[in-house]
This record gives structure tokens, C-alpha cells and sequence, in this order.
């Protein structure tokens, strides 16, 4: 071996040796960097070893097969009972020892106490937003537990395997993959209460066995926080927390709730074959078994086997809950058949809308709190009508939500409210059909008074009106109007516009009218007038045709009175101006004169009986002066007259240009624009008449209106005047006509 081959050999050893050295060297740096710490805590099972209170509630760990999991990495909060805890617990169950639980028994009380990520007491009442925390928003936080697939009986009785819904029905997403649906454990902190404006006795409505100290979890006080974990923390608690069930679950075990449970079983629930589960399952198990998802209908506020809330942030449990009023059997009972069933025979012959609404007002899609109940608004926008003292006598905090049994019903506006004295009758299911379109949340609304009039079926179809379904694919517009004289038939939307107009008529906003046996009037939703007098009603279109209706029954609801009537009330189709000559023409009458002056006028097309700026389908009043008014205008100048004052008579042809723009300015001064007024005593103020000074500014009229059955005048010039009552309130198409005491000047 030659000295060069020596010498590189040699220098190959002490290279290949230094890169060996250097190589330990870092390995051991590395180790020593990336080593778990000397100052970091335990696991929270080691933790919990470690205290020496917490023995019996290491079993449960151990039965429910927790042990690794706690002892490994994770980020967790758990609400661990200690030893006294435990004993508490095994006594109140007659338990012998946590020997004597089941590993079932054990993973339910285990999992329901462990909470995903880490939370200490100053963020377990923050919500996690999409947009970050949100402090003081949160009292629940999502666990470990969950229930899974499950046995049950379908529909029919039999029995099946099921897992619940774990989105609330949209009609086409009921259950996601992959979620399994995990339960919620609310916690009771200071700045969550302190936000919402809670104290202890909300707490202790539900839990009056136990303290509020400003940091429980259900039933239990913590009483030592923020213990740090390798894996998460540790929060002791003095009571063991077990699984809280469903609204679902809990009325479906609860005897009190089966009629209701009844209602939803047969008309809200259905199980659909779940395809993904149902493999999973039989590979798993290698069954034949199917597993099906309990379903609730799309129409529900929510599902109340549905543990994630809304779901519209993926966190959105922890700031919020449902909660559900049911009342008891007997309640609920008393109520279907006294109030629902007035007109129906059986439940199974109601409309189905009408089962929803009455679920719908049991539900909330937040938590209604004990002080809160006036405050905190259902689905449809309906606060709790229920006394927390009297009316509940079951309270609940549940997985999902906040439960009350109650004595009572929730009385949904739909069936309390004139609306539903229609509603719930099915002879008046055109005017029920009707008001869907149009007034349903106005007239179902109880803080506001209505009174109406209600038309069956019967006389829909007397006046021509038919509900159609073959005329349109709409359903809205299945309506055809055959006229009972003869005519032209309408249908679909053209029929719906008269309809519309129709119904209008037959609701008067704002007046609970009480009794119809003295002379009286009102506006109606329409904008309309109708009048009443000995329980006969009449709008303008009676009128024009000789009939009136006639009242057959009154009801009371909570918002007013409803007046069954055997005739619609019907639109006039004249216009005013044919209204006018009907009532001037007769040289006794009082309108006489100034209908002469009118006729007279260019303004006026005696043909059609339009007058000018008086517009189709718009709204006016005709303050008409008498007779006695007009001799009086005449003889002072304000129109034109034959003779020498005080002995002028009318002068109504031959006039000059400015005789003529005289009885113009005098016609229009007197017609208030685009404003319906009648003597039923509700509305005054200053109003413009289709009088316009040549600047363009309008002219003005005071009406007082404050009494019904008298309205006074005044114009431009302080003069006043009085409408006549018993010549007024003459009906016409979206008009009425008064006829007054004195004219008005407007210079």
C-alpha cells in the first residue's frame, strides 16, 4: 500500500468520524429542544391521578375507554365531578358503587362532561364566530356525546333501527354526513348571564335544588377552575352531570306530552331510509338491518332532534338553543276540541296549515328565558303568552334547547284573532284564501282591532265567484267570476282583482264595532265606506243595486268583532259623477242646485258622467252645499245668478268665461283630493281640495271629525260649515258625498 492511497484513506476515517460526531450532536440538540418540557402539566388524567379526589370518576374513565384519550394529546375541557360528587350521585340513584355501572352507563356520564377545545372560565362564555370571539355571547358548548343510531318503531309499529336529523329540514337537506350530531352542555357563566341581563332566578327556575355561583355547568357549581393540562383544562364540578336528552327525546319518553307527541308522530315526522348509514351500519355489523332518519317536516320552525342548532355558522350552538312550550295532554285536548275541531270533525279532517301553525306556535328559534318570555318572539313573531308562575309546571334545560310543559296552550294569533273565525270554518274557505294573499298578518295580529265582515262560500258563488283550479297553473289565481246577470266571464288574475277588491271591503282596520243596530259608518280596508244600520250592511254597490246584507251571527275574537252577513258587500262599478245626477236630479232634492251648476259646466261629460280632475280609481269627498247653500252663494256674488240680491236666483246656461271659471273654482273647492272622509269620527286635519290658486298652490279645507256623526267645516276665510248627516254619507266608487249647510270661500 503506497503512502498517497495510506494517507487518503486515513483522511476518509476522520471525515466520515467528524460528520458521526456532528451527527449525535444535533440529534441530541434535537431531542433536547423538541423533549417534552420539565414545567409542562400532565394529561388531564394524570392531573386528575395526581389530586387524589378524583378516584371514583377515573373508574368511569377507565369503563367508558377514555383512558388513552385523556392521556394523550388533545384540547379538551373537562367538568370533572369529584369523589363526593360521584357518592352523591350513586346514592341518589341507589347505586352500590361505580363497580355497579355499566361501561354504557359510564361513556354517556364521561362524554357528556368532555368538551372540545380548551376553554377557562374567562372564555367559556365567548362565542366563536365566523368573524372571532364575540365576548359574553356564549352558554353552551358542543361535548363528546351523542346518541347515534338507535331502536324505534316507524309510523306503522314497526320496529327499526334510526338515527336522528342533524340539520333542521330545508325541504331538501335533513342529515350531513359525517356530523354525528353531537349534544350541547349549557354553562352558566357571570358575563354571559351579566350580557343578557339574567340573574340567579333564572338559573334557579331550573335548578331551585341548586346555588348559582357565577360559574356552573346544568345542575352543578364549579368548584375549581382553570386547573392547566398537557391536553386541555379541567374545571371541578360538585355534581355529576348525566346526558341531557332532546326535545325530541324528552317528549317522546315524558306520558305528559303523548297527545302532542301524537300530533307530531302523525302529521309532522317520517322516516326516510338513510343510504350512507345504512351501509356503514351493515358493514360494520354485517346485518341486513336499514337504518332510517327521523324527519321532521320543512314547515316546523325546527327539528327538535336536530343538536346543531341552525347551523348557520358552524359554531352557532354555543350562543343559542330552541325551546319548545308543550302543553300537557289535558290542556292540549280541551283546546284542540273547543277551539280547532269547532267546525271540523276529527283532527285528520283539519287542513294541515292548520297543525303547522299550531306547532309553529309552540316553537322558538331561540332561548326564551324565564324573565323573558314577554320579550322573546316565536316563529311567527308571537311573544309567550304564558305565566312563568302558573302556566309552566315542567322546566327543563335539554341538549338541544329550553323546555316548558305548560298547562295551557300557546294561543296562536291565527286562531284567537278575527282571522280565525274564518280559518277555522270550512264554509269560508274562499274568504280564507282570500285573506292568505292579502290581510292575514294584519288581521291576526291581537294588539290591533279589526272588526269584519265574513262571507261563506255560498255567497261568493251567489254574487259568481268560484274558487277554480282548472283556470290557472298558479294557485294563486285559480278564481273565476261568471257575472249573475250575464256578462263577460273573468278569470284567473282579472277575477283575483275584483276578489281582492271584495274582501277590502269586508275588513275595517283600527274599529272593533260592537253593535251594528244604530246608523252608523266606516272605512274599510279598501279605503272604501260602508254603512250599517238595524244589523244591515251596505257598500256602495248595494246600493246601486237595492240590496242589502244582512247580519245572521256575531263572534267575538281577541281583536275585534265578525259579523256573519248572507251577501258580499259589493264595489260600485258607476262612477261618481252618475252618483251626483241620481241624487240631484229630482227637483226636490237638495242637491238639486248644485248639480245643475255641475251639468252645466264643461268640466262635466254628461254622457259618461266624468268629471275633469277627477280621476278613475282615486279617491275623493264631495262636500255638496244645499240648496238654501247655493241661493246663499248666489245672492253674495260666489256664483252666478239672475235677479237683484237678496232675491237672485241660480243662473246655469248663457254664462260668460268668467262666470264659468266661477262655477269651476266653486265645484272643485269643494271636492277634497285624493281623500275619503265619512262622519264615523276618525280622521281630522287640514286638507286640499282640487282647487288650485293661479300660483299653482292648492287651496285648503279644515274637517273636524273628532265625534262621529258630525263633521264641521271651515275654509280659506274662517267661514264654517256643517255637514247634514242624515243626507250624507252617499256611497260612491272609492267617494263619498256630503251634503252640507253653508258653502265654502276660498277668497
Amino acid at each position: 500500500m503506497n503512502c498517497r492511497f495510506m494517507f487518503k484513506l486515513i483522511k476518509q476515517f476522520c471525515l466520515f468520524f467528524a460528520l458521526t460526531a456532528i451527527t449525535f450532536a444535533c440529534q441530541k440538540k434535537f431531542d433536547e429542544f423538541y423533549q417534552r418540557p420539565d414545567t409542562l402539566e400532565q394529561p388531564i388524567y394524570q392531573q386528575l391521578q395526581a389530586k387524589g379526589r378524583f378516584t371514583q370518576f377515573l373508574k368511569l374513565i377507565d369503563k367508558a375507554g377514555y383512558k388513552q384519550t385523556l392521556s394523550a394529546a388533545g384540547y379538551w375541557t373537562i367538568f370533572a365531578p369529584h369523589d363526593s360528587a360521584v357518592t352523591v350521585y350513586l346514592t341518589q340513584n341507589s347505586i352500590a358503587n361505580v363497580d355497579a355501572i355499566d361501561s354504557s352507563t359510564a361513556r354517556k356520564i364521561v362524554t357528556y362532561s368532555l368538551v372540545y377545545n380548551a376553554f377557562k372560565q374567562e372564555r367559556i362564555s365567548d362565542y366563536q364566530s365566523n368573524l372571532g370571539w364575540v365576548e359574553g355571547a356564549s352558554f353552551r358548548r358542543r361535548t363528546a356525546n351523542y346518541t347515534g343510531i338507535y331502536e324505534t318503531k316507524n309510523l306503522s309499529g314497526q320496529d327499526i333501527k334510526a338515527i336522528a336529523s342533524n340539520r333542521n329540514n330545508s325541504g331538501a337537506l335533513y342529515y350531513v354526513d359525517a356530523d354525528n350530531n353531537n349534544k350541547y352542555v349549557p354553562v352558566f357563566e357571570t358575563a354571559y348571564m351579566s350580557g343578557k341581563s339574567l340573574t340567579a332566578a333564572d338559573y334557579n327556575y331550573f335548578y331551585p335544588n341548586s346555588t348559582y355561583a357565577g360559574f356552573n355547568v346544568a345542575h352543578a357549581k364549579v368548584t375549581e377552575k382553570d386547573i392547566a393540562a398537557e391536553n386541555g383544562v379541567i374545571h371541578v364540578i360538585d355534581r355529576v352531570i348525566t346526558v341531557l336528552p332532546s326535545i325530541d327525546q324528552y317528549i317522546g319518553t315524558n306520558p305528559r306530552y303523548s297527545e302532542f307527541k301524537k300530533l307530531m308522530d302523525k302529521f309532522l315526522v317520517q322516516y326516510v331510509l338513510n343510504q350512507t348509514v345504512s351501509q356503514n351500519y351493515k358493514a360494520i355489523y354485517g346485518t341486513a338491518a336499514d337504518v332510517f332518519t327521523k324527519v321532521y317536516n320543512n314547515s316546523l320552525a325546527f327539528s327538535p332532534n336536530n343538536e346543531n342548532f341552525l347551523k348557520l355558522q358552524d359554531n352557532d350552538g354555543q350562543s343559542d338553543s330552541y325551546t319548545m312550550f308543550v302543553p300537557e295532554n289535558a290542556a292540549l285536548l280541551n283546546y284542540i276540541n273547543t277551539v280547532l275541531l269547532e267546525h271540523y270533525s276529527s283532527v285528520d279532517a283539519l287542513p294541515i296549515n292548520v297543525i303547522y301553525d299550531f306547532m309553529n306556535a309552540h316553537m322558538w328559534r331561540t332561548v326564551v328565558w324565564p324573565s323573558k318570555f314577554a320579550t322573546t318572539y316565536n316563529s311567527v313573531g308571537e311573544e309567550a303568552r304564558f305565566n312563568s308562575a302558573t302556566d309552566v309546571v315542567d322546566k327543563q334545560v335539554l341538549s338541544n334547547g329550553v323546555f316548558y310543559g305548560t298547562n295551557k296552550v300557546q294561543e296562536a294569533n291565527v286562531f284567537s284573532s278575527v282571522y280565525g273565525k274564518a280559518y277555522l270554518d270550512p264554509k269560508y274557505s274562499i274568504m280564507t284564501s282570500l285573506l292568505n294573499l292579502d290581510l292575514k298578518f294584519q288581521i291576526s295580529n291581537i294588539y290591533q282591532k279589526y272588526t269584519m265582515f265574513l262571507i261563506s262560500n255560498t255567497a261568493f258563488n251567489a254574487a259568481g265567484y268560484y274558487a277554480d283550479a282548472t283556470v290557472s297553473n298558479n294557485i294563486n289565481e285559480q278564481w273565476r267570476y261568471t257575472p249573475p246577470a250575464g256578462g263577460t266571464q273573468l278569470t284567473g288574475s282579472s277575477a283575483l282583482v275584483r276578489l281582492q277588491r271584495i274582501l277590502n271591503m269586508h275588513v275595517v282596520p283600527g274599529r272593533d264595532i260592537t253593535s251594528l243596530t244604530t246608523a252608523g259608518v266606516a272605512m274599510s280596508n279598501s279605503g272604501e265606506f260602508i254603512k250599517f244600520d238595524n244589523n244591515k250592511v251596505a257598500a256602495a254597490g248595494n246600493y246601486d243595486a237595492g240590496n242589502q246584507a244582512t247580519v245572521v251571527n256575531k263572534k267575538t275574537a281577541k281583536n275585534g268583532t265578525v259579523y256573519y252577513i248572507d251577501r258580499i258587500l259589493e264595489f260600485s262599478e258607476k262612477i261618481i259623477g252618475k252618483h251626483i245626477e241620481t241624487l240631484g236630479t229630482p227637483t226636490t232634492s237638495p242637491y238639486n242646485y248644485f248639480w245643475n251648476y255641475l251639468k252645466a259646466s264643461p268640466i262635466f261629460n254628461t254622457t259618461t258622467g266624468e268629471i275633469v280632475q277627477v280621476a278613475s280609481g282615486s279617491f275623493y269627498t264631495f262636500f255638496i252645499p244645499s240648496n238654501t247653500a247655493i241661493l246663499a252663494a248666489v245672492n253674495a256674488g260666489d256664483l252666478p245668478g239672475t235677479g237683484t240680491a237678496p232675491n237672485k236666483v241660480p243662473k246655469y246656461t248663457g254664462l260668460t268665461l268668467a262666470e264659468r271659471e266661477q262655477v269651476d273654482a266653486f265645484i272643485y273647492y269643494h271636492i277634497l283630493n285624493k281623500k275619503n272622509i265619512a262622519t264615523d269620527g276618525q280622521e281630522s286635519g287640514t286638507f286640499e281640495t282640487l282647487y288650485k290658486f293661479p300660483n299653482g298652490d292648492p287651496s285648503t279645507i279644515f274637517v273636524n271629525n273628532s265625534t262621529p256623526n258630525s263633521i264641521t267645516l271651515n275654509d280659506m276665510k274662517s267661514r264654517s260649515g256643517a255637514v247634514v248627516t242624515a243626507s250624507s254619507n252617499q256611497l260612491s266608487t272609492r267617494c263619498t258625498i256630503h251634503l252640507i249647510d253653508n258653502y265654502l270661500r276660498y277668497k
